[in-house]
């Protein structure tokens, strides 16, 4: 399970994207690339990591779900996605 720090960080960075996004876009159409430098860093799309929602785990997220691979199989086992069962043939 990943730090609450480090959770905290990636939505802060979410909600800078979401802030700049129209004036990144102008800024980008225009040309100005100058004007791009002195945006925050953390303003990038770039910048964004997909992280499970649960448990913050970076690696194996599977976007359909918003969850990491761990995550969804336990949930899956246990019935609490609807809709999805183990394979058996």
């Amino acid at each position: 399970m990943a730090k609450e720090g480090v959770k905290a960080r990636e939505v802060k960075r979410q909600k800078l994207v979401a802030r700049y996004a129209e004036k990144r876009a102008v800024l980008k159409a225009a040309g100005d690339f100058e004007g791009l430098d002195k945006l925050p860093k953390n303003s990038s799309p770039v910048r964004l990591h997909n992280r499970c929602k649960l448990t913050g785990r970076p690696r194996g997220y599977m976007r359909t779900f918003g969850i990491s691979r761990v995550t969804f199989r336990q949930m899956a086992l246990d019935g609490k996605i609807p809709g999805v069962k183990k394979a058996s043939w």
